[in-house]
């Protein structure tokens, strides 16, 4: 049984690459942490770059629930930190719908003054739930 989105005549639709709500099987869950623009090597990707940063970010997702079993379809949140709202939102949207295909996962995005290094401007995390 696949997720299934929790929607309500009450609330506005999502505006952007999320779901109000997701209901998800019982199954297994893969927890993602916090990923940064780091590639294998340990480097910076996309320094200054929002939309490569995010896809960095977003295959880093992908390499760590391809290795609990799980794909992006089966992600049912996700936490998204970014640097510069104002700036990068409709970037990281676009790179998102790259991504996550409808059925999207249930999502928070916030804006915070700093992330772990000066060069990173987004870190996303992720649940993954598989029936």
């Amino acid at each position: 049984m696949p997720k299934t989105i929790l929607e309500s005549p009450k609330l506005s639709k999502p505006g952007g690459i999320f779901s109000s709500g997701v209901k998800a099987p019982a199954g297994h869950l893969v927890f993602v942490s916090g990923q940064v623009a780091r590639n294998a090597r340990g480097e910076t990707v996309g320094k200054g770059d929002i939309k490569a940063q995010t896809r960095q970010v977003l295959e880093n997702i992908k390499l760590v629930l391809e290795a609990g079993g799980a794909t992006l379809d089966d992600v049912v949140k996700v936490s998204v930190f970014v640097t510069n709202l104002a700036e990068h939102l409709s970037q990281i949207h676009e790179v998102r719908a790259e991504y996550f295909k409808r059925a999207y996962p249930a999502s928070t995005l916030v804006e915070v003054k700093a992330l772990a290094h000066q060069d990173f401007l987004i870190e996303i995390e992720a649940i993954a739930a598989i029936p």
